[in-house]
């Protein structure tokens, strides 16, 4: 048969290229949510209240995934505690 790399190229070892996504820590959400609370803030007392608006509706969302990132950490880390690894010794 002919060249049939477009069927499934995973079959034939294509491999989609990586790219470098940021991936920022729980740390980094939070002080970048928080930053934009105090620049929202400045933002207003500047007289620039569309801008402070905007900048300040980052916040809450920046500030919940950083909760959600940690939270989902410590679960994975409590669930690997409790979890076995399917093998049970009757000895």
């Amino acid at each position: 048969m002919e060249n049939l790399n477009f069927i499934d190229p995973l079959l034939h070892g294509i491999t989609p290229e990586k790219t470098n996504m940021p991936n920022p820590s729980a740390k980094q959400l939070l002080f970048a949510g928080v930053g934009s609370l105090i620049a929202g803030a400045l933002l207003k007392k500047a007289g620039q209240n569309t801008t402070a608006a905007i900048v300040g509706s980052l916040a809450l969302p920046l500030i919940a995934s950083a909760c959600y990132k940690q939270y989902s950490k410590i679960s994975k880390e409590k669930r690997e505690i409790n979890d076995s690894s399917g093998i049970e010794y009757n000895h």
